[in-house]
């Protein structure tokens, strides 16, 4: 905890990404209302697994199930310790039979390098880290979504048609003036649209023309502080603490990452404070990921998955936070708002129900929300908490002293906050 806990961080936005270029308020409403076009080119660690035992290998050291897993389809790929926590998530793309691509945030990307050359498998890892890693130099790929209502009708003119079904989270083979890349049904908001991905050579010429026909659509170019913000209104929660920390086993682990990796520099921060940071680590559970999970094959963490099965205390929420006391505790007009803050939240008397995980201002929303797990009893929507806005000093300042932070009044809603994302998204092909 010494090592991670830092007051008031700087948030993390997307690198290389101008912060806003319509204004953040326009970009957040883009996706709902006509179409919005973000560049994720930038910002996400890439490792490509390829050889003989890159099904074998993922196999055993992830939830998922790969009997059906397609070429072409993307999965959220689901690594677990052997207590059954999570080291972190990702995206995980089928690219050929032997071939497939692990994106996000580079700790689940780790722990699949460490494995492999550990394990012996014949298999082989190359590495695009992302643009502020990389150390000059263009990405491999490039990789825009465009989302909102009008997406799909802004993608037909730019292709000059229809283009061929896809599932939720499967990809296409497309051509757009001789260049070839790829489709995906996915969208960070959780707005009907696609996710473009290929090869970075083809990327000024296919943004361009996302751009150019998008004008007659009303698309809106997002910028890093919109996009920052997507994750909360899809329900997603970004970089949960990597369950590696404390395991006796995994020491041989924690010695084989990088000194100033994400899993050593990415930072705690809030109002809650625990000196033990098993406190902070999450179950896929948690997060809704029931559904990745398959028990068909071992894995790492199969036995403590399988016995949490059931009995999980904690559920995804969204808590919408009360604008009056918004306004009174950050300002009149507390404008864009971003934080990946661990707040405390509390029930009725002050009892600890729970703890945010990536809360910001949505202006579609007219107020600030923030992605939370909380304790099962209190997930329940329209159920009235408090989230306890403040830093805690960290080690040295005892866990509960009374350190007089103000109280913000929050009533729990589901988690994707937004209806089309929670009902309607996933069932476009």
């Amino acid at each position: 905890m010494k090592l991670l806990w830092t007051t008031n961080p700087e948030p993390w936005n997307p690198e290389v990404i101008a912060p806003e270029y319509a204004g953040w308020r326009q970009e957040q409403a883009a996706w709902h209302e006509t179409a919005s076009i973000s560049d994720l080119s930038h910002h996400m660690f890439d490792t490509v697994i390829e050889g003989p035992d890159a099904t074998r290998l993922l196999t055993a050291v992830s939830a998922n199930n790969y009997e059906k897993f397609a070429v072409g389809q993307a999965k959220q790929f689901v690594p677990v310790t052997s207590t059954g926590k999570i080291v972190t998530d990702g995206i995980l793309m089928r690219l050929a039979e032997r071939k497939y691509m692990l994106t996000g945030i580079p700790a689940a990307q780790n722990w699949v390098k460490y494995h492999g050359e550990k394990g012996g498998y014949d298999a082989q890892f190359a590495t695009d880290p992302s643009s502020a890693f990389r150390g000059g130099g263009d990405p491999g790929v490039f990789r825009y979504q465009v989302q909102g209502p009008a997406a799909r009708d802004l993608v037909e003119a730019v292709f000059g048609g229809p283009l061929p079904p896809a599932a939720f989270f499967h990809s296409i083979p497309v051509t757009l003036d001789g260049m070839s890349f790829r489709a995906l049904r996915h969208n960070m908001s959780g707005q009907d649209g696609y996710e473009f991905i290929g090869p970075w050579e083809h990327a000024a010429a296919v943004k361009d023309a996302l751009l150019t026909t998008g004008d007659t659509f009303g698309l809106v170019h997002v910028g890093a502080l919109a996009y920052a913000s997507a994750s909360v209104e899809s329900g997603w929660i970004p970089s949960p603490v990597p369950a590696i920390y404390t395991d006796p086993g995994l020491a041989g682990y924690r010695a084989w990452l990088p000194l100033f990796g994400i899993e050593g520099k990415r930072p705690l921060n809030g109002s809650y404070f625990s000196p033990d940071i098993e406190d902070y680590y999450v179950s896929p559970y948690d997060l809704g990921y029931g559904k990745s999970i398959s028990f068909n094959h071992d894995f790492i963490g199969r036995d403590a998955l399988q016995a949490a099965r059931e009995s999980h205390p904690r559920a995804k929420v969204t808590l919408v936070l009360d604008p009056a006391d918004v306004r009174a505790v950050l300002g009149e007009d507390p404008g864009y708002y971003l934080t990946y803050a661990r707040h405390r939240v509390q029930a009725t008397g002050g009892a600890l129900v729970g703890m945010t995980h990536q809360t910001a201002t949505i202006d579609t929303a007219g107020t600030i929300l923030a992605l939370t797990l909380i304790d099962n009893e209190y997930a329940t929507p329209g159920t009235e908490v408090t989230v306890v806005w403040g830093e805690h000093p960290g080690p040295g300042t005892d866990t509960d002293a009374d350190l007089g932070f103000p109280e913000i009044r929050a009533t729990v809603a589901p988690a994707p906050c937004d209806a089309h994302a929670r009902t309607l998204y996933r069932r476009f092909a």
